[in-house]
């Protein structure tokens, strides 16, 4: 069921007007007549019923509840027919056919209330529930006895009789589950519903007492309006649980009052037994009249005091539970958006799929917002994410949930599982995100990765969240600004990802790497002017391990950090050693750094200690970043900084492939530019017009900015020959060299290692 039906509804009010237009018609006929409209009430309440138990957004318990009551209530139609064909045929009292299946409405009404989401009840809760039942039982049995025997009229049909006062019981026991149920302050059946549900036990009731009196005007609202009037209440109640079932989740449920009318009929019970007790006392004499007026009246102060202790629980028990509720709020609502929170979300979710709803998680991350929190400074960068969550609200579809998990990672919870819907909103998302924002005074465009998860049978939250993390990663690592589909593969690839994380653990700890070193090149001279250090790691049991699989396993995890400060302290140690043992040696090394080392509180001062140890100057280092390294933040553009005024020189590696190249120059004091490889890949046969102008341009910018230009990737004696008309001095690449053992690159150094003929400039 989509939505709430309001046609049973219309239907049932339809019967009502027949049957109350059925009762100034004082015969037979209009009685039946009367019937008709009852049990065409009664069928639409069936009807309403079996749509709430069969709705898709409730959860199990209370599809139960309804199912039970959609029963219940079939019950009451076949005793209204019953009733109506005892009528017709002209039979008095209540009839077996009648009885029956009017004693089963009653049973399974109670038994719904197995199924009822009290909230968790400790061991006394349920037994102060059952004392309460059994006392209001032994008080109705005790009125019932006494309407039905000592107030019967003569020749009454006295089965009839008891059946009724049977009833009536089963009624007041309802009325004090009911009372119990409408104040659990974790009951999930709607307390209006429930107010509703607990009118038709109310009027069966009063129908029963009419009845009991013996007159024809009893006989004739419990027939024609009694049945009626409890089925339009029960029909009321389902169409009002599928209407706060419709309602998208999340937007609240009604306040649960702060009194429960079980004690009422607790209290009027009793002072109905007294009532008895009284009737009955007319025979004794004065002696034992006093004993059992002060008996009573013992038990009245006694009551009245237990009323105010009650009162007063009652009074602290609102408090605490307004605290509660206040407290739930808090731990569920995230305090800087208003959103759900990560906990909440998980709430939302947990309750989707326990009750086997489908479920469509979108992760949503924007992208490098470490740099725009540096940019823009935290609040700012807080009012702007205030922004997002905003415009993601109000982006918000039917029965969709919005939450933000923290940081900059918000989540969308969708109530399908279609594909397409999924790929929809993923995009939808995407533009939400990537419209322009004013924050701090600036207008910023904002990028997000996307992860989409869809719940499978059996997950829990936290894995359904876990899976659209991996996705969202996914897209990150594709390109950011997109998004991407969790599929079982990544979580495998993670796991792999996770264990060779903790063998290269192991692998720095027991020395299982080494360093390579490439030359690079004076393109004009043809001797070797510095080299590169290249991590290489051989596995003890896998072999060579490429490092395009181990270093962004190493970003990743952490682990290049302490990989980075290994692969520094040894390429600085062997340039120590070349320079002393070594002439002609090559005054620097090239040492390339992460991002998550410029992070590194201590990282500056590392390098100083290193460079100390080993007897180095600052200038005998190169530190090679990559363009997005140097777009992180602000603090790595202060550790970049700090190295420079140090003295230490800063290559800007893989040149050209960001998207701010030219406006990193200006506020980054970089020594080298080294031409990215994808530049030098084609252009020696000039069909790529575009690669030979964005490498002479690199080449031409270099020489005004007075930097030093390297080309990466050589690899053919024709690339060289155009690079060095274009301006290169520097070069590195197959062509020369490939990355050796410490060892076979000393050999290069100096007038020996000179490259042969075909690679340097004529009339060198």
């Amino acid at each position: 069921m989509k939505g709430a039906r309001v046609r049973p509804v219309v239907v049932a009010a339809g019967g009502m007007v027949l049957a109350v237009a059925a009762v100034p018609l004082e015969h037979h006929g209009g009685w039946v007549l009367g019937h008709l409209g009852g049990a065409v009430v009664a069928a639409a309440a069936t009807a309403a019923c079996r749509d709430t138990a069969r709705s898709e957004r409730a959860p199990r318990d209370i599809r139960d509840f309804w199912r039970l009551w959609t029963y219940s209530v079939f019950c009451l139609l076949l005793s209204m027919v019953g009733a109506g064909v005892g009528i017709a045929v002209g039979a008095g009292g209540m009839q077996v056919y009648e009885a029956l299946p009017n004693l089963f409405s009653v049973a399974l009404a109670l038994l719904a209330f197995r199924h009822a989401p009290l909230g968790r009840r400790r061991t006394v809760d349920w037994l102060r529930l059952a004392l309460d039942g059994a006392a209001v039982a032994g008080a109705g049995l005790l009125l019932c006895g006494y309407l039905v025997v000592q107030q019967a009229p003569p020749g009454a049909d006295l089965s009839s009789r008891w059946t009724a006062g049977l009833i009536g019981v089963g009624c007041l026991l309802q009325l004090v589950v009911f009372g119990r149920a409408a104040v659990s302050p974790l009951g999930r059946v709607d307390p209006g519903a429930l107010g509703l549900l607990a009118a038709a036990p109310l009027v069966a009731l009063a129908a029963v007492v009419l009845f009991l009196t013996g007159s024809s005007t009893g006989m004739l609202i419990l027939s024609v309006l009694g049945y009626p009037l409890i089925a339009l209440a029960i029909c009321l109640a389902a169409y009002r649980q599928s209407v706060v079932l419709a309602r998208p989740e999340g937007t609240g449920t009604a306040t649960r009052p702060r009194w429960s009318f079980a004690d009422p009929v607790l209290f009027l019970t009793l002072a109905g037994s007294a009532g008895l007790v009284a009737v009955s006392a007319r025979g004794l004499d004065p002696h034992g009249r006093r004993v059992l007026v002060g008996a009573m009246l013992i038990t009245a102060f006694v009551v009245v005091r237990q009323m105010a202790g009650l009162r007063a629980k009652d009074e602290a028990l609102t408090v605490i539970r307004r605290q509660q509720a206040h407290i739930e709020r808090l731990a569920l609502t995230d305090s800087l958006t208003g959103l759900r929170n990560r906990t909440g979300f998980g709430v939302v979710l947990d309750g989707r799929l326990e009750t086997d709803r489908p479920a469509t998680v979108l992760l949503i991350d924007i992208d490098d917002f470490k740099l725009v929190n540096d940019t823009i400074g935290p609040n700012a960068a807080d009012r702007l994410l205030c922004q997002v969550a905003q415009r993601l609200e109000d982006g918000r579809g039917d029965g969709e949930t919005v939450a933000r998990l923290g940081g900059d990672e918000f989540a969308v919870l969708l109530p399908s599982a279609d594909r397409a819907a999924a790929e929809a909103a993923a995009a939808r998302l995407r533009e939400t995100v990537g419209r322009p924002v004013v924050s701090g005074g600036q207008q910023m465009l904002l990028h997000a990765s996307v992860g989409v998860a869809v719940a499978a049978a059996g997950e829990t939250a936290d894995e359904v969240l876990r899976n659209a993390d991996i996705a969202m990663y996914a897209a990150k690592e594709s390109g950011k600004a997109s998004w991407a589909w969790f599929e079982p593969r990544m979580r495998l690839d993670l796991a792999g990802s996770a264990r060779l994380a903790g063998e290269l653990h192991n692998g720095i700890t027991n020395g299982e790497l080494r360093l390579l070193y490439q030359p690079v090149y004076d393109l004009v001279t043809g001797e070797m002017h510095g080299a590169e250090a290249l991590v290489r790691w051989h596995h003890p049991v896998r072999g060579p391990v490429s490092p395009a699989e181990f270093i962004p396993v190493a970003e990743r995890s952490g682990l290049i950090v302490p990989l980075g400060a290994w692969v520094l302290r040894e390429a600085c140690a062997q340039l120590a050693h070349w320079r002393r043992e070594r002439p002609g040696a090559i005054e620097a090394v090239n040492v390339n750094v992460a991002v998550r080392q410029l992070r590194e509180p201590g990282f500056v001062d590392e390098v100083a200690a290193v460079l100390s140890e080993h007897d180095l100057l600052p200038r005998n280092l190169i530190v090679e970043v990559t363009e997005s390294s140097v777009a992180d933040g602000r603090q790595v553009a202060e550790a970049l900084q700090a190295l420079h005024e140090m003295g230490v020189r800063l290559a800007l590696d893989d040149f050209g492939t960001g998207q701010s190249s030219l406006s990193l120059l200006r506020s980054f004091p970089v020594d080298v530019l080294k031409l990215d490889k994808s530049f030098v890949d084609g252009i020696s046969d000039g069909a790529d017009r575009g690669r030979l102008a964005v490498a002479a341009a690199v080449a031409q910018l270099a020489e005004h900015l007075q930097l030093k230009a390297v080309a990466e990737g050589i690899e053919s004696q024709a690339q060289l020959e155009v690079l060095r008309e274009m301006g290169y001095r520097y070069g590195q690449g197959y062509l020369m060299a490939e990355p050796l053992p410490a060892d076979r690159c000393a050999e290069r150094f100096g007038a020996a290692g000179r490259l042969p003929v075909t690679a340097v400039s004529p009339g060198t």
